[in-house]
């Protein structure tokens, strides 16, 4: 892979976790992920003016995707609204390069190095630690638990999608336009659906950080999808979840976070793991 192509996920990978601490940061998670997704609505528009159409093989693939996505953001929404930011963003990023790792090797053909199986082990092991880390698991975790799990899957199946319909013949930024257009007025419409017109003055106290959230996403999804455009699918799902330890730093300074030994053990762990998939 490109050096260019290593930059750029690593890039995305810091852009990541800011974008989820400052959605995490807006107490109403549904405003949050509304704000953010009326950003991406704005910046694919654009884009999509500027772009010619993608080829009629990658539609499925954007299709997929985005209705993938959408549903990402619901769990990870959940997740945020009942767990701990340095507790749920591990979870949920670090279960997707161990299962494309898994699915490339089992649905494309791929074959795991010894040092790829011991990072399969590492990832598993840590992400069971960071389930661990507040103690003893209760009734009362599990939905939180949960609900980071189920994003980190499908983020994998997204991840898969993407890294495929971006070969398509496409333009790389038009593949990208149209998958952020596509899902972008979903959040949007459904917070309005249920809150109607109190909406308005919820969205105004947080307009601007939920927006700037949203265009660093649209922004590190981009360089995400381009760089799977110049590399294999498990190196870039690989090192774009070095935000991880981005995420830990976010977590204990800016929301005072307890993020213990083993939580920092844990990340560690994971984030090794990850190193030895690509």
């Amino acid at each position: 892979m490109p050096v260019s192509a290593y930059a750029a996920v690593l890039a995305a990978a810091v852009l990541h976790a800011v974008w989820n601490s400052m959605a995490h940061r807006i107490p109403d998670k549904l405003v949050a992920f509304a704000l953010i997704n009326c950003a991406y609505t704005l910046g694919a528009g654009l884009l999509v003016c500027l772009t010619p159409l993608p080829t009629p093989a990658a539609w499925p693939f954007i299709a997929a995707s985005a209705a993938l996505e959408v549903t990402s953001q619901l769990f990870l929404l959940r997740a945020y609204q009942l767990g701990d930011f340095g507790q749920m963003y591990p979870l949920a990023r670090g279960l997707a390069p161990l299962l494309v790792a898994v699915a490339s090797v089992a649905f494309l053909g791929a074959g795991l190095s010894p040092l790829q199986c011991t990072g399969v082990l590492l990832v598993s092991g840590g992400l069971a630690a960071l389930a661990l880390a507040s103690g003893r698991i209760g009734r009362a975790q599990l939905p939180a638990l949960g609900a980071a799990a189920c994003t980190g899957v499908i983020i994998a199946g997204y991840t898969l999608v993407d890294a495929t319909g971006v070969r398509q013949g496409s333009d790389v930024l038009a593949y990208i336009a149209w998958l952020f257009l596509c899902q972008g007025p979903v959040l949007p419409l459904l917070a309005l659906a249920r809150r109607r017109t109190a909406l308005w003055a919820q969205l105004r106290p947080v307009c601007g950080t939920g927006l700037t959230g949203g265009f660093l996403s649209l922004a590190a999804y981009g360089l995400v999808i381009w760089a799977q455009a110049r590399g294999d699918a498990t190196t870039v799902a690989a090192l774009r979840e070095t935000g991880i330890l981005v995420a830990a730093a976010i977590a204990t300074l800016l929301f005072r976070e307890p993020f213990g030994r083993l939580r920092l053990a844990a990340s560690a762990v994971v984030l090794t793991g990850i190193g030895l998939l690509s």
